[in-house]
């Protein structure tokens, strides 16, 4: 099988200083059902062999669940496109993982209630608005840049809470039209970052035969972190409906939108799940993406370097803007191999609606039919040098099959705010990089990994250093 990228040719200057970002070496042995069980509740990235990196399809059991691992990019096609409908309902673990928190909200949704919702919600952060809300995206990084340069010198922040409180500053005003305050934007990150301490990722109740798998009761402090999350999303919704939202956010329009489809009214539990579901997706994947991306730009000098040149000739010394995103390649780049090497959601399971073929497998009904963009983007197979950070890869004019890179998804369930959260990552990455340089703790060990989304392991401390003088705020 050729590959789908072929790596563009890079001054021979800077082949030395290739990086290589952390990663769970792959297993080189056969694993029990109480081991994969185990790693699964610890860490899901953990839990793959070296042959699962592998492009093609492979099916297995764990107890009495076969498993289908679609792992190429003409199978993902059929799984996603050619038979949506049998292969649109996410896995059992996962709604019941998320459902506590999100309700139906349109990740875990499917049926009737998606397909009335998917318009409703596509439409409202579709990227025909982003101009919008690039004004909001400029003053939520430049207020954390004006932070950032009050630090005195060496003091450490935690990058995965500062870009926390950014992106939930982000998508609260653009979602409910509403700044919200730093307690708040902390206690959702401090919820939701307890909710997946205390989620279980592994239903064995699903392994074990039942096609819905076994309800996530949780415990105290899992309902403590959904009290947390819910508190903040329904205090912002019901001033909303107070009539101190912006009459142009995102539920404002999606209560119009509704009304005009001439659809049931969304009630408030509706609201409050759709509310939720765009503020988490918005706010968790950009923070963790952004978080990764300056893990490895600190370890890239020559990637580092081309940002900064690039920002400069763009720029000069005024703060990046959304108008400008077109013509910095080198920080849309970087987001981009981040989301390669470090997709915010890795796995995207599927369950079989009825029985059918994928390829040369027979898929059972119920079966789990497991899509893994972390395997699928590391993929020996698929990609050059599928471990290394080169974020050149998207700057060679290659055309990379979209089915091979899918960290939104692809299909009909591709995220509706990619083109949101791809802008807002880059827009907050440059105006930052252009002040500042991020520097992980030396000698910290940063390891990544995934219950529901992909973090950094405890975090990522770090300091940021200022550039200079011309770079000030």
């Amino acid at each position: 099988m050729s590959l789908l990228y072929d790596r563009p040719r890079i001054d021979e200057r800077r082949t030395e200083a290739e990086f290589i970002p952390c990663y769970p070496i792959p297993i080189l042995y056969e694993q029990s059902t109480l081991e994969i069980a185990f790693g699964a509740r610890r860490n899901l990235l953990e839990i793959w062999p070296a042959t699962s990196y592998r492009a093609g399809i492979d099916s297995f059991r764990i107890l009495r669940r076969q498993i289908v691992l679609v792992n190429s990019p003409e199978h993902v096609r059929y799984v996603v496109v050619t038979r949506h409908d049998n292969f649109e309902r996410k896995s059992p673990q996962m709604r019941r993982a998320l459902e506590a928190l999100l309700g139906d909200g349109l990740f875990i949704s499917d049926g009737e209630t998606w397909k009335k919702r998917r318009p409703l919600v596509a439409d409202i952060v579709h990227k025909r608005r982003l101009p919008e809300f690039g004004q909001t995206m400029e003053d939520a990084a430049l207020a954390v840049a004006a932070e950032w340069a009050q630090l005195p010198a060496g003091a450490e922040i935690e990058l995965t809470e500062e870009m926390g409180r950014l992106t939930a500053a982000i998508i609260s005003r653009a979602v409910f039209g509403n700044n919200i305050a730093r307690e708040a934007a902390q206690q959702v990150i401090d919820g939701f970052s307890a909710y997946q301490r205390h989620t279980d990722s592994f239903n064995l109740g699903y392994f074990l035969g039942a096609d819905e798998g076994w309800p996530a009761f949780g415990g105290r402090r899992r309902r403590r972190a959904i009290a947390m999350v819910h508190g903040v999303v329904e205090n912002v919704i019901n001033a909303h409906l107070a009539g101190k939202g912006d009459a142009g956010s995102m539920v404002d329009l999606l209560i119009r939108r509704n009304q005009k489809s001439g659809g049931e009214p969304l009630d408030v539990a509706a609201l409050r799940n759709e509310a939720a579901t765009i503020f988490m997706a918005g706010h968790e994947t950009t923070a963790t993406t952004l978080s990764w991306a300056w893990y490895l730009l600190a370890n890239a000098a020559w990637v580092r370097q081309s940002v900064h040149d690039e920002i400069a000739t763009v720029c000069g010394d005024r703060a990046p803007t959304l108008a400008d995103l077109p013509q910095l390649r080198w920080c849309r780049a970087v987001i981009q191999e981040t989301l390669r090497l470090y997709p915010p959601v890795p796995l995207l399971p599927r369950q079989a609606r009825e029985a059918d073929r994928i390829g040369h497998i027979d898929v059972e009904k119920s079966a789990l039919v497991m899509i893994a963009p972390w395997l699928l983007h590391r993929s020996p197979d698929l990609w050059n040098k599928p471990n290394h950070f080169l974020p050149e890869r998207f700057l060679s004019g290659a055309r990379i099959d979209p089915f091979a890179y899918i960290p939104f998804a692809v299909g009909p369930r591709i995220c509706p705010g990619m083109n949101f959260g791809l802008d807002e990552a880059t827009l907050c990455l440059a105006i930052l990089s252009q002040r500042f340089e991020v520097l992980p703790r030396e000698g910290y060990k940063v390891e990544p990994v995934c219950r529901l989304t992909l973090r950094p392991k405890g975090g990522l401390p770090a300091r940021v250093v200022a550039r200079g003088p011309r770079h000030g705020i």
